[in-house]
């Protein structure tokens, strides 16, 4: 089968040719009523948990239709990307099930949980460079030498297409749908969504979402054309990204209405509030959706959130919570000045207890005064409820003449 040319991609045809051609490999990510979400911005929420698809991520999607739209001699050639992500599973998983070469050029500071899982997929991994463009400028180099087609994570109207089976899945079981928020890193995701979503019901109202410190669309769309961002810094991982896609920047141009940005804290607050009200784990750029919810200026509206992946390996997760747990005031440190006499600590205890705090950690530095006898400190890490439960503990504290002062937690 001849390649499609990519100007046929990215039109109500070729959406409604992936939305059926990714069906094959993908698994039905049914919506979620979110009623914890709804009660927090005052619309109804629906989740699009992508974060339980095949190899745990949205990107299974484009990388199975552009590699379906290959003529038998590409195919036989093989395919090559970069990636040190979830692209890079999506493609090892669609050139698998085409019986393709699937070769993957990854970063050499790429996890070793990643790279394995990559290679459990049948791919062939090539470690290269210290971070993501020095991976991809190898692929691009092994691909002109072998003959291997390129498929880019996010700057191809093939993928983007693929990407946008996840809107033709809203509408099936949303028609009414009000609002769509999508995840943007290069803008392959947010450009196949928003494009069938104008396509389809050109009133719905599509969001993109950014991180603070990845907001490489946002400036793009400001100057009027692509843009470079210096640097980019972000916990949200999947979407730490520079610069957005050329290809596809101008249906992110023509079909969002919006670009939200999201800071690093809030992201961490929406990562429990997943686990605590959903049982879900989502990966930082997942729950970018999630977090812009409070910034939505509509009311009553039914509203779709995007959860593009679940890949978040156990180191991240524990620092997110812990993070978490300290935003939000269930773990705070105090440090009090006592008497270095016996029976102090007790009574502080014993002040604590009645409020229902709850000590995690204890400090004791005898040296904070030269006069010992005047004062040592006491710095203590605990639990509480939330921030109504910290300042009672902290009024209680004060009351018994302790003075205390809260520090930064360190556990």
């Amino acid at each position: 089968m001849a390649k499609k040319k990519e100007y046929e991609y990215m039109t109500l045809p070729a959406f409604e040719e992936a939305s059926e051609k990714v069906r094959e490999v993908t698994v039905e990510t049914k919506l979620i009523h979110s009623d914890f979400f709804s009660n927090l911005c005052d619309n109804n929420v629906y989740l699009k948990p992508e974060n339980m698809q095949r190899t745990g991520a949205y990107k299974i999607r484009g990388a199975y239709y552009r590699i379906s739209r290959l003529s038998d001699e590409d195919r036989e050639k093989g395919v090559i990307t970069a990636s040190a992500g979830n692209h890079a599973q999506g493609v090892a998983f669609a050139a698998r099930a085409y019986g393709c070469k699937a070769v993957i050029v990854m970063p050499t500071t790429t996890p070793l949980i990643k790279v394995n899982r990559t290679k459990a997929l049948g791919a062939e991994v090539i470690l290269h460079g210290d971070v993501y463009d020095d991976a991809c400028e190898k692929a691009l180099s092994l691909a002109d030498e072998m003959g291997y087609t390129f498929v880019h994570p996010f700057d191809d109207l093939g993928v983007a297409t693929g990407q946008g089976s996840i809107a033709m899945e809203i509408f099936k079981e949303l028609p009414l749908v009000d609002y769509i928020l999508v995840p943007v890193g290069g803008g392959g995701l947010a450009s196949g969504v928003s494009t069938l979503a104008k396509l389809m019901h050109p009133k719905v109202k599509v969001i993109g979402v950014e991180p603070e410190g990845a907001a490489c669309l946002s400036e793009s769309l400001k100057a009027g054309k692509v843009v470079t961002l210096p640097t980019a810094s972000t916990i949200a991982d999947g979407t730490a990204v520079k610069t957005p896609g050329r290809e596809i920047f101008p249906f992110l141009q023509k079909n969002l209405d919006e670009v939200i940005t999201v800071p690093d804290s809030d992201l961490v607050i929406a990562f429990l509030d997943m686990v605590e009200n959903h049982k879900m784990i989502v990966e930082n750029s997942g729950l970018l959706t999630v977090a812009a919810l409070k910034q939505l200026k509509c009311k009553d509206k039914k509203v779709v959130s995007i959860l593009s992946g679940g890949n978040m390996d156990v180191i991240t997760m524990s620092s997110v919570v812990q993070q978490g747990l300290i935003l939000r005031d269930r773990i705070f440190t105090v440090s009090v000045l006592l008497p270095d006499k016996p029976g102090e600590l007790m009574r502080v205890a014993g002040t604590i207890a009645k409020e229902n705090g709850n000590v995690i950690k204890l400090e004791h530095n005898q040296f904070v005064n030269t006069n010992r006898s005047a004062a040592v400190e006491l710095r203590i890490t605990l639990e509480a409820f939330g921030t109504e439960h910290k300042e009672q503990i902290l009024s209680a504290l004060d009351r018994d003449g302790y003075r205390p002062k809260q520090v930064r937690a360190a556990l």
